[in-house]
């Protein structure tokens, strides 16, 4: 308690470093694979993807990602054994923080799109099994979050596959291609806003005074998606059929028609990412806040101040300008080609997947299921349509990114904890020398 009341001011400073970094790989990695389908298709240009990243995963976080963020990473470990030692909680967090932001920076570097969830878990997992017992870690949590290793791929795969062989028999393969795009697009708006309205009602809301029941959320998701397939049905009165140049690719009118579409599937697939992930990943941060200003008291949930979500939205940004170039590249070129009628029935079929994983809590990450979102879209044209060496490199590194996450974890947590008092190490130097 003492070094909490000494040192607090210091340790927000340097959680709030840290976590700006791991806000910095979640926009470089788990943001850039979100949009990477909208931008490999070229439907959206890098910028116009960074800027329907930055409004509507902000509005996902705020309006669906509910009013506290878990300090404990939904469970993942029991934190009442260290009301004794908040410090140690602080510490444990700290080097979370760095593990899964490091992590995420190798990874992004390479182009390789992993998981922010499973990151900071596998993190949070290595310093509360090393650093406190192996006792207080949720093994059937871990043990569910591999299992979502398999859940999120094979439904966002089985349900894109279904949206693309819809799109080739009703539109693709019929007599006039342009004209049934015309009369059917409209149809897979109406699903879109359908999709965003849900996740906002069912899991949202609620922190601004508004709650829901199941039917009154169908009954305005319903609304909702109406008003968008009305709206999108204006825009598309504007596509002839010709063929025309499009953010460097010639597009035909179909494909011209479904990049319309892909406006709207990206503002979809943002803000379930937004809901799903943003708020959660910047957990480690609210609890080292929530420990310093409580005066040592661990809560089991605490409320988001808005200005670390400030941290993590400036972070998020900075990320995905800087480095997220290289895993859109993978997502959207490397897997599979994607063209703006594939890449819609991805990313429709990934914020999909994120809406009924939330309605019965099957838990998922949302860049495993993109990815087998693109896959699926991939197997609808044949196994040959698909880079298995790359789809092989992507699933070691889903495999790796938890015991990384953990080894790292423990690394910096062995460079950070004060076993002692008197005792010197480089964050207490840091500290003294700050102080």
């Amino acid at each position: 308690m003492e070094i909490i009341a000494e040192y607090g001011q210091i340790f927000i400073i340097i959680g709030c470093v840290v976590g700006f970094f791991m806000a910095w790989g979640i926009g470089a990695n788990d943001v850039a694979n979100a949009m990477g389908t909208s931008v490999g298709s070229r439907a959206l240009t890098l910028a116009q993807a960074v800027l329907v990243a930055c409004i509507f995963e902000f509005a996902g976080a705020y309006l669906a990602g509910g009013e506290v963020t878990s300090t404990i990473r939904k469970g993942i470990i029991e934190v009442g054994v260290l009301s004794d030692t908040p410090e140690l909680l602080v510490y444990g967090m700290t080097a979370a923080l760095m593990a899964a932001g490091i992590w995420l920076l190798i990874a992004s570097y390479f182009g390789w799109p992993v998981s922010t969830t499973h990151s900071i878990v596998g993190a949070i997992v290595g310093f509360a099994a090393v650093g406190i017992s192996t006792d207080v870690v949720n093994w059937g949590k871990v043990a569910s979050i591999v299992a979502s290793w398999v859940v999120s791929p094979v439904l966002a795969g089985t349900i894109s596959f279904l949206l693309f062989t819809s799109v080739r028999k009703l539109i693709l393969q019929s007599d006039n291609p342009f004209m049934s795009a015309k009369r059917y697009v409209p149809f897979y708006m109406f699903l879109a806003g359908f999709t965003v309205a849900m996740v906002t009602f069912l899991n949202g809301l609620k922190h601004v005074g508004l709650s829901f029941t199941a039917s009154e959320s169908v009954a305005w998701s319903l609304v909702f998606a109406l008003i968008i397939a009305l709206l999108g049905t204006l825009l598309l009165q504007r596509i002839d059929d010709s063929i025309k140049e499009k953010n460097g690719a010639m597009f035909n009118g179909v494909e011209r028609v479904f990049a319309v579409l892909m406006i709207f599937t990206a503002c979809a697939m943002a803000f379930a990412h937004g809901s799903n992930d943003v708020a959660n990943a910047i957990g480690p941060l609210a609890a080292i806040v929530s420990v310093v200003q409580s005066g040592g008291e661990i809560a089991s949930k605490s409320t988001l101040p808005a200005w670390v979500l400030l941290i993590g939205a400036s972070g998020i940004v900075l990320g995905l300008v800087m480095l997220g170039y290289r895993v859109m590249k993978t997502i959207g070129t490397a897997i599979t080609e994607l063209t703006p009628s594939r890449g819609f029935a991805a990313e429709l079929a990934a914020a999909g997947t994120v809406v009924i994983a939330s309605g019965t809590g099957l838990p998922i990450s949302t860049t495993h299921t993109l990815v087998g979102a693109v896959l699926g879209v991939g197997l609808a044209r044949g196994i040959g349509a698909i880079n298995l060496g790359v789809v092989g490199k992507i699933i070691l590194s889903w495999i790796v990114t938890l015991p990384i996450g953990a080894g790292l974890s423990v690394l910096f947590l062995s460079l950070i904890h004060i076993s002692e008092p008197t005792r010197r190490t480089p964050i207490s130097y840091a500290v003294f020398c700050l102080k």
